[in-house]
């Protein structure tokens, strides 16, 4: 791949992404090829992945990094570009894409690079979690992670594997204790799950904060009680909106969160881990956002 000093758009593409069903690197090509922007195309390897793009951005210094794929890939470029004056833009690719459906950008190949070049550049926040990850869209513990690790886990994929781990998640919920600190308030309470919400959606439509907006300085402790499977087949299985009445929403510029025992976490649809302590704060207007 040339690296050119007056490089105007990088794009950085994960091949796996979704099922690698698009060759994106000639669609992009011939996008571009008409006009006068100066382009420069990477591919992931899943190696030492943010070495190569760190390199290329110093050097080449981009007005615009493209991630080509899914949330994840959107995450690892988002990270690179933290506090700088080159602006990030998403060609949507992966399996799940819910910083790009929260965006409103296209799924149509033409018209998300249409987006890339012509749309508007705004300040996006973005939570810093455990001093070393950062979340764009919504990171959780409790139920919805163990669920993205059971997915993980298996061997199917789409509806019928998605099916299978839901009702296999759901026979086994269990409550955890929560203390959250927010903002110097303190409570107490027994949750499925704690969401901290920069967005309003999951990628699979399940709207699980409303009121989300990713440039308003501020992000939402979204605290889930006690659901009853209904509640949850309306998450998981239709993408419909909860019940208001079995959350508590808060908003928030930090928050500490400890449990009584060590829980699945999962930061914009990665599964990290168990934790029993997670602490946040809001990096507002900090990322350069590419948007329609």
């Amino acid at each position: 791949m040339a690296e050119e000093s007056s490089l105007k758009i990088l794009f950085v593409i994960n091949p796996v992404a979704g099922g690698n069903k698009t060759d994106w690197e000639p669609l992009i090509r011939q996008h571009f090829e008409q006009t006068d922007l100066n382009i420069a195309i990477h591919t992931l390897t899943g190696e030492n992945d943010v070495a190569p793009i760190k390199r290329i951005v110093e050097k080449s210094k981009p007005e615009k990094v493209v991630a080509v794929g899914g949330d994840g890939t959107v995450s690892l470029v988002a990270r690179m570009l933290l506090q700088t004056d080159i602006a990030l833009g998403i060609l949507p690719a992966g399996s799940a894409n819910g910083m790009a459906k929260e965006l409103g950008i296209s799924f149509i190949p033409g018209e998300a690079m249409n987006t890339v070049v012509n749309g508007t550049i705004k300040n996006a926040d973005v939570i810093k979690i455990n001093t070393d990850q950062i979340s764009l869209h919504l990171s959780d513990i409790g139920l919805n992670a163990r669920l993205i690790k059971n997915f993980d886990d298996g061997k199917l994929r789409g509806k019928l594997g998605y099916a299978k781990v839901v009702l296999k998640t759901l026979w086994k919920k269990t409550l955890m204790k929560v203390h959250v600190r927010i903002d110097g308030q303190e409570i107490i309470h027994d949750a499925e799950m704690v969401v901290l919400a920069n967005a309003s959606k999951y990628g699979t439509g399940a709207v699980i904060n409303p009121g989300g907006n990713l440039f308003d300085g501020h992000f939402e402790v979204v605290i889930m009680h006690k659901l009853a499977l209904s509640e949850l087949f309306k998450m998981w299985i239709r993408f419909r909106p909860f019940n208001p009445e079995k959350m508590r929403v808060f908003p928030a510029t930090s928050v500490d969160i400890h449990t009584n025992r060590k829980v699945h976490f999962q930061v914009d649809g990665e599964y990290m881990g168990k934790v029993n302590k997670v602490d946040a704060e809001i990096l507002a207007g900090q990322l350069k956002l590419i948007v329609p």
